[in-house]
């Protein structure tokens, strides 16, 4: 009879285990959120070059022609945060660290909550410089 109570106790836990076990690894970590912002982002860098081609092609020296001239030069800012905040985050953490869930140290996991709230920033920059754009493109 105790032999069974073990074997069940045993059991017990080993299961409860495996659901926790799998419970963790089912929620995706802070990295692969910063990351999956990242992916997101990344055909938009497309849209932004065709946008300034388009843009390019309307600027002059009328006040309208202007306007394309700023949205223009938003979008090579946009453009150029998403191609520095790349280079920081690559001198922040290493490959293992990035795509291959290495565990970070605490310094590493504060780096981590700051590159969350540059990388939600820069979604932002970036949507909205290609909004302007496709609107000033679609009403002129």
């Amino acid at each position: 009879m105790k032999k069974l109570l073990l074997i069940i106790l045993a059991i017990s836990f080993s299961v409860i285990g495996c659901k926790q076990e799998k419970k963790q690894s089912s929620e995706p970590s802070k990295m692969e959120m910063v990351m999956a912002v990242h992916d997101s982002l990344m055909p938009k860098m497309n849209t932004i070059t065709k946008l300034i081609g388009a843009l390019n092609a309307k600027v002059d020296s009328t006040e309208t022609g202007m306007q394309y001239e700023a949205a223009k030069k938003d979008l090579q800012a946009a453009h150029k945060s998403m191609m520095d905040w790349m280079q920081s985050f690559g001198e922040r953490f290493d490959h293992e660290e990035i795509l291959n869930g290495k565990e970070l140290s605490e310094e590493k996991k504060e780096l981590l909550k700051e590159e969350e709230e540059n990388v939600k920033a820069l979604k932002q920059e970036i949507n909205t410089s290609i909004e302007n754009a496709e609107l000033l493109l679609n009403e002129k």
